[in-house]
């Protein structure tokens, strides 16, 4: 059966049933979101004269709900107009609606007998063959389905979606013994492709496999810590991205999920995993007690673990001290090999120097690392038949960058195993089975694909799916070129790779050398080029430092050199003879910005964030960028038009430094082109569909453009509009005078300059006016006291 998901029914409007309805709004979903009637009215609606049954008292909870997620920050949509693919209604009036929806969620309380009720209605009014899942977080999924009938339980699953659905990537789909294998194949499917989810296939346990191993994971930490006498600012020192973890760490994430309902996965795990050998580490420890007792929830209830005041300073955040249970100011951790290995970039290395550590912060990770490693063995095959199935869940589930058996082989297998026994712990015999035979590893790589070893027929095999995927690192062996920033990656069927590792993928002089370079061994024995990167962003933009340091010295005739250099590597993007895809994804700032709007399309993961944001150092984009946006302003012109909206867009989209908060977003602010760059909902997915995108040009008979000379630039008319706006907003103090000043050059560059009359001008013409606009302000004091700032502090400063 071939299905199609055109409209889609969230029963339950609380925090996670509004945003798994704007997640599917937000991919383009029709949406009937769908919760009870309020028992009774409010004091507004009273006031109003409203019965009961009025629609608007009966959709009360439902629409607040909605409008509360709306609201929430960050958004839970790709973009705003999003929200009018979701319909809203009540269980009463609306529940014979579902009929014509062809995927049922049920979201609402986790309670049994509220759910069992839920389905008793749903039974009532669904279609034979529609899909039926449950986003349950604890109750055993079996349990739902008893007492259905037969295609209700054919067509019934779990799917736990994490809170937020849209940036949290795990989708844990939990079958049931009687659920059909094609309703398993094709959630698994839809949630990848279409959803953006890394889809995991889980057991039937509780907490299934995310919950089961991180909260082992926080439990294990509490008692370490405990044993080892450490505190609160200690731990999350420890746990945060120094391992590769989310900046929340462990007690923070506590905060922001609930402690309570930490508590309660605990809970669950000592009450119905009678057989689990550490049992004894989900024992709630006394302090967590009274936090629960104090109803110091964590976010929830303003205050937990940590608690923000208001003071003379301004805001503070204190820590509680678990021995006195009071607040006082946060401790900054004083670890020796903690301060050695902060400065490594690399992961990988800095994980090994940690857990290879003699002071207590050392002995700490061998701890937390045996407690871990035994802990995955032995949950195979309980919670899966499949050890990549926990480090999927890990890493989309809980942010982890290392799944825990990567980590393992990371710092050796056979090494923790006796590590592992010496701290009294124990490790599942089918890993000593693996060593046994001389295989070392879980993992290795094999052109290109990562294999994982399978317990079942003790040899490797290829994860499923990874055919839809390119991961970088796995393509290591096919290096075609490297310098000390950039690797060229040869990713097959005639496709090249350019990737680069700088310190927040920032772009200098290295690796405009790398995408030259690229395109010159492209051009000569490969069909195209993609230029993309596995970083956690893709570039915030060009080396300020560089900048910085060039401009200070008064260095101009060298700055000029890399300014050229710079447009004449996004002009090679453009102009060369082989289809050149970008693949942005996360940050795609500035410079990185200019590689997109320059490239023959972009393939962006749903998860970008771009724009150019030159402005904000006191700079305009240097680097081809203001001549690009004046390019499609002049490409939106239509004869005969009296105003001059098509430029004044582009320009304040420049001149505000605006930055999408989606790939969706940046189609509204002129940088991707609808009809011609795309977006990836699965930041996995987005180097090999920018490779298909590649083929498909390639194969379609690609021809190197033609430089434009037939750019529409309008002169005095528009440079005195666009002034005169400039002026009153400086009048208004909305902007300062430095301000005024950057945006005054960055008008003289998209008008053409001082031409009387509108003209058509050559690319290179524009590219002149914005490199001595870009020089210019790069004398002036203001423009080098904001670099500075971003150099010192990360933020330039308002000047």
């Amino acid at each position: 059966m071939k299905r199609h998901i055109n409209k889609v029914a969230i029963l339950g409007s609380g925090v996670m049933g509004s945003r798994i309805a704007l997640h599917f709004a937000g991919i383009g979903v029709q949406v009937l979101l769908l919760d009870i009637v309020p028992k009774e009215l409010n004091a507004a609606e009273a006031a109003k004269g409203l019965t009961p049954e009025h629609p608007a008292v009966k959709n009360r909870i439902v629409n607040e709900a909605l409008q509360a997620a709306i609201k929430s920050n960050p958004s839970p949509v790709y973009a705003q107009d999003a929200v009018k693919h979701v319909k809203t209604g009540n269980f009463t009036d609306n529940m014979k609606d579902i009929a014509a929806c062809d995927w049922i969620i049920e979201v609402v309380v986790e309670n049994l007998a509220v759910k069992k009720s839920v389905f008793d209605q749903v039974e009532k009014f669904r279609k034979p063959g529609t899909l039926i899942t449950s986003n349950t977080s604890g109750i055993p999924i079996h349990l739902m389905a008893e007492g259905r009938s037969e295609d209700f339980q054919q067509h019934f699953c779990g799917t736990h979606f994490f809170n937020p659905p849209r940036y949290l990537r795990l989708l844990e789909i939990i079958p049931t013994p009687h659920t059909q294998p094609e309703v398993i194949d094709f959630l698994l499917h839809y949630g990848d492709l279409y959803l953006g989810k890394t889809t995991v296939l889980c057991k039937d346990t509780p907490a299934f496999i995310a919950n089961r191993v991180g909260v082992f994971s926080i439990m294990a930490i509490f008692h370490i810590m405990q044993e080892m006498g450490l505190n609160i600012d200690d731990i999350d020192a420890l746990t945060g991205p120094v391992i590769g973890h989310p900046k929340s760490a462990t007690f923070r994430t506590a905060d922001v999920v609930g402690i309570d309902t930490l508590v309660r996965v605990a809970k669950g795990v000592l009450e119905n995993c009678k057989e689990d050998e550490s049992l004894k580490i989900f024992e709630i420890p006394s302090f967590l007690r009274q936090v629960v007792e104090n109803n110091w929830l964590g976010d929830k209830t303003g205050q937990g673990f940590y608690k923000k005041t208001k003071g003379e300073g301004g805001k503070e955040i204190l820590t509680l001290n678990l021995q006195t249970m009071e607040y006082g100011p946060r401790q900054k951790a004083k670890f020796a090999s903690l301060d050695a290995a902060k400065p490594v970039e690399d992961l990988k290395q800095r994980t090994k120097m940690l857990a290879a550590g003699s002071d207590k912060a050392g002995q700490f990770y061998q701890q937390l690392f045996a407690h871990l490693f035994s802990y995955v063995s032995n949950r195979i095959p309980e919670i899966a038949d499949d050890l990549y199935k926990v480090d999927d869940a890990m890493k989309a589930g809980f942010g982890w960058e290392l799944g825990t058996f990567e980590t393992w082989d990371l710092l050796g297998v056979a090494q923790y195993v006796t590590v592992i026994e010496g701290k009294g712990l124990t490790v599942a015999s089918w890993v000593k089975d693996m060593l046994a035979k001389g295989i070392t590893q879980f993992y290795k790589v094999e052109n290109g694909k990562k294999l994982y070893y399978d317990r079942h027929t003790q040899a490797y095999k290829v994860i499923p799916g990874a055919a839809s995927f390119i991961i970088l690192e796995n393509y290591a062996s096919n290096t075609v070129w490297k310098n000390s920033a950039c690797k060229l990656y040869d990713i097959g069927d005639g496709v090249l790779c350019i990737d680069w590792q700088t310190k927040m993928n920032t772009i200098g002089g290295e690796v405009l050398e790398g995408v030259n370079k690229a395109i010159d061994i492209a051009e000569k024995d490969f069909r195209g080029l993609v230029i993309g990167n596995d970083g956690a962003n893709f570039s915030a933009g060009a080396n300020v430092g560089m900048i910085f340091m060039l401009a200070a010295e008064q260095e101009y005739d060298e700055l000029d050199m890399a300014v050229r250099l710079f447009q004449r590597t996004t002009m090679r993007i453009r102009y060369s003879a082989i289809p050149v895809v970008v693949a942005p994804h996360a940050l795609t700032l500035g410079g990185g910005c200019e590689m997109c709007l320059h490239a023959d399309k972009v393939q962006a993961s749903a998860e970008s964030y771009i724009g150019l944001v030159e402005l904000g150092v006191g700079l305009i984009p240097g680097g081809g960028g203001t001549k690009e946006m004046t390019v499609r302003a002049s490409d939106e012109f239509v004869e005969g038009e009296i105003d001059q909206e098509w430029l004044k867009n582009r320009f304040l989209t420049v001149a505000t430094a605006k930055v999408s908060t989606s790939a969706q977003e940046a189609y509204g602010l002129g940088i991707l082109r609808k009809g011609h760059d795309e977006i990836t909902f699965n930041p996995s997915r987005v180097i090999a569909d920018a490779k298909r995108s590649v083929i498909v040009m390639a194969e379609e008979g690609y021809t190197r453009p033609q430089e434009r000379k037939d750019i529409r630039v309008l002169g005095r008319s528009a440079l005195g509009t666009l002034l005169t706006g400039i002026n009153a907003m400086h009048f208004g103090n909305y902007i300062s005078d430095h301000d005024a000043k950057i945006a005054g050059k960055l008008a003289f560059v998209m008008c053409g300059g001082d031409l009387s009359e509108p003209t058509l001008v050559s690319e290179q013409y524009l590219l002149d006016l914005e490199r001595e606009a870009f020089l210019s302000l790069s004398a002036e004091r203001k423009t080098l006291e904001r670099l500075q700032s971003v150099i010192k502090t990360g933020r330039p400063i308002r000047n």
